[in-house]
């Protein structure tokens, strides 16, 4: 990729998305080409329900190359109306020629196309983030069938709570990766054109002589694979709104993924690893968690972006001064970066390591004590329930002052031994026979498709 792929600058901050199919699907030439084929299917539509003539049509899809068109002087001369729009319709009817230049745009207005190019370019965009999202769960449905019984400690509020098994937690982040699924193919499907002329009233293509001018945008959605509005949206937000929720849910079902893997590659936990950490400029050893670092990084970053799309829902009028424009730069750099997490996470959970023996090891790490609420529940009808839970919180302070594990202490409690084959502490100290439901659950989340 080159810089002026990305519109001038290569992401050189920007790692989480630089070189991601994202970038490429954003930048300012893909930008260029949604502009070009949301006018060349406006000519279309029209030449379709005999509005202009075929030849039109076929002028301006043969003028629309991309190639023809100098970026950075449209970026420059868009200073003059506030949008890109309007240079490019100038170029644009230019290039076409005087016979059917003046058919180009015609009955449209700058926010026609501009909205339209932008939900062809987030359509183009959010199609890549759903190949990611498949390559993750997959990747992840994987892990979780796998690892369905391998216990490992459950952690709440930073502490060892009682046991689970991380078949369990990657079919958590796999649920979680299909609900972004979900919702981001709901965006997707819905992601309409926009075309109502000036004020949203379709007007002006009556004046051109349009018996039904509320055809047209049915006609112009057909031409590019989007849906048709009930209304025009020139301020009704909606898709743009749709857009920045199911980005921001997918940036952060991606971060709880990245932030568990963070902790458990940690050097004093090592349950997991990446398949394949960055290294450190200053110190040779490390192996740094790369991956997870920038999706956690995207986590952060999207609900601010987010944030500034929703407010521009308060947009007056039939054209907003501001709120329509405020738009254009965070929706573009929501779709990288949730673009890039998703690239990210993919290659994350693909070469993702699984190390059970320090899962198993950690279960032990508070000897014993991981498995207290189980014996809670079993020794009460074998004690009482107010001497089980006085015992096991003296047992408790024992484990920790003495060094030893809640089962030595418990084979030594005289009432214990006083109930015989009644209780069988190797059965109820072991973490590993602790792990509840976790193989069903698991199961029952793998059903999910």
């Amino acid at each position: 990729m080159t810089a002026v792929e990305y519109g001038g600058e290569a992401g050189l901050l920007a790692p989480g998305w630089s070189g991601s199919p994202a970038a490429s699907a954003t930048s300012d030439g893909a930008y260029l080409r949604a502009l070009l084929d949301a006018e060349a299917a406006l000519t279309r539509a029209q030449a379709a329900l005999g509005l202009v003539p075929a030849e039109a049509a076929a002028a301006v899809a043969e003028a629309v190359d991309p190639g023809l068109f100098d970026i950075g002087a449209l970026a420059e001369r868009a200073r003059a109306g506030g949008n890109p729009v309007i240079p490019l319709v100038a170029d644009l009817t230019k290039a076409v020629g005087a016979e059917y230049g003046p058919y180009v745009h015609r009955g449209a207005t700058s926010q026609d196309i501009m909205d339209t190019a932008t939900m062809l370019v987030a359509a183009r965009a959010l199609d890549l983030v759903l190949a990611d999202l498949g390559r993750t769960e997959r990747a992840l449905a994987r892990l979780a069938a796998e690892h369905r019984d391998t216990p490992m400690p459950g952690r709440t509020l930073t502490q060892h709570a009682v046991p689970t098994t991380f078949g369990l937690k990657a079919a958590g982040w796999r649920s979680l990766v299909l609900d972004a699924r979900d919702r981001t193919a709901r965006v997707r499907e819905s992601l309409p054109v926009q075309l109502a002329g000036a004020a949203g009233t379709l007007a002006a293509f009556g004046a051109y002589g349009a018996t039904d001018p509320a055809a047209l945008p049915v006609a112009y959605a057909r031409e590019l694979a989007l849906a048709a509005p009930l209304l025009p949206w020139h301020t009704l937000r909606t898709p743009i709104a749709d857009l920045a929720g199911c980005l921001a849910f997918t940036a952060g079902a991606l971060g709880k993924i990245a932030v568990d893997v963070l902790t458990l590659s940690r050097t004093e936990i090592g349950e997991l690893s990446e398949g394949s950490g960055g290294g450190s400029s200053a110190m040779p050893h490390k192996a740094n968690p790369v991956r997870s670092t920038l999706v956690a990084a995207a986590a952060r970053r999207a609900p601010q972006l987010a944030a500034v799309l929703y407010g521009s829902l308060v947009a007056e009028d039939e054209r907003p001064a501001g709120a329509w424009h405020a738009e254009w730069e965070p929706l573009r750099d929501l779709l990288r970066t949730v673009g890039g997490a998703a690239r990210d996470t993919a290659d994350l959970a693909d070469g993702l390591r699984v190390h059970p023996e320090a899962m198993r090891h950690h279960l032990g790490l508070t000897n014993g004590l991981i498995v207290s609420e189980r014996l809670s529940a079993e020794l009460a009808p074998v004690l009482g329930r107010a001497r089980a839970k006085e015992l096991l919180t003296t047992l408790a302070r024992r484990t920790h002052a003495e060094h030893r594990t809640l089962r030595e202490l418990l084979a030594e409690e005289p009432e214990l031994k006083e109930a015989g084959q009644g209780v069988d502490l190797d059965d109820l100290t072991d973490p590993a026979r602790y792990t509840g439901s976790a193989g069903v659950l698991t199961d029952r989340a793998l059903e999910r498709r």
